[in-house]
């Protein structure tokens, strides 16, 4: 072999052609060379691969569907929700995370409006000019901010991925979100729309249970399940209009029930890989 070299070598006239017939030989050369040698093999594929779980920090963004229950089900319709997570997960498959999520969409069940008090007369609200107003929008709103723990149960071989299960506890917000485009309202304008809107918050617990997917290459990973919510919320403001001051109202139950779809961002990862060597 050596002396294979020296005579190839020799064939250039200039040290640059020698240097570039070299790497062409050692190029040419190089699957004999590693034959016999011992090589890593990291290859999902082969039945005997055993990949560990491994610890990662993703941030995720979600969207779903809620139905509600108890006095928010008095209240409103089904609402749409978008939401930001941001998740540890640790090798061994507990997971840490802080939850934001905002629910909107939700129609009023009262087609009374009964919550307007003197506003709404003989089923019409009534502008500021004496006319009927169509300017007007009620819509449910709330929002969540939670910390909880879960854990990944792994169902094959890649043990980042399988069934996740996670309980969230925070704070819980609902209100109805008022509005005249028309700006015909005098009684709804500034902070008295506050006295109608009917602001109430409160202790909240969220459970969620689904599948999470972590690929391979981690350029796909998401989550998918139901999700619960059960809220303790009082009123927020000191008086509502149609009922008067809030001081001895007490706490009320309400609940969701609900779909969740997220996709995560990974931002961190320490990688755990079992490495099989071949002849």
């Amino acid at each position: 072999m050596q002396t294979i070299f020296i005579y190839i070598i020799s064939m250039g006239n200039t040290l640059m052609n020698r240097i570039l017939v070299l790497w062409l030989v050692i190029l040419a050369l190089s699957p004999c060379l590693l034959l016999g040698q011992p090589y890593y093999r990291t290859d999902f594929k082969d039945k005997k691969y055993v990949d560990t779980a491994a610890t990662m920090l993703w941030a995720g963004v979600n969207i779903g569907g809620q139905l509600p229950v108890g006095t928010l089900h008095e209240w409103f319709k089904p609402n749409l929700s978008v939401g930001v997570d941001l998740t540890l997960k640790t090798k061994s498959n507990w997971t840490i995370d802080f939850a934001a999520n905002y629910m909107f969409g939700a129609k009023l069940r009262d087609t009374t409006f009964a919550f307007l008090g003197d506003l709404y007369q003989n089923n019409i609200i009534y502008d500021g000019n004496g006319f009927k107003a169509n300017g007007l929008s009620l819509e449910g709103r709330y929002w969540f901010f939670g910390l909880g723990v879960g854990k990944v149960i792994p169902v094959d071989r890649w043990k980042n991925s399988g069934i996740w299960i996670k309980h969230n506890m925070g704070y819980f917000g609902h209100f109805i979100r008022i509005n005249d485009y028309d700006h015909q309202i005098p009684q709804l304008d500034g902070d008295y729309k506050k006295g109608y809107d009917h602001l109430s918050a409160g202790f909240a617990m969220n459970q969620f249970i689904g599948y999470l997917y972590i690929q391979k290459n981690r350029v796909l990973s998401f989550y998918a399940g139901i999700e619960f919510y059960e809220i303790w919320s009082k009123p927020a403001r000191n008086y509502i209009f149609n009922e008067g001051p809030t001081d001895n109202m007490k706490n009320t139950f309400s609940g969701l029930i609900g779909l969740r779809f997220g996709w995560n961002i990974p931002l961190y990862e320490k990688k755990s890989v079992t490495t099989f060597y071949y002849r």
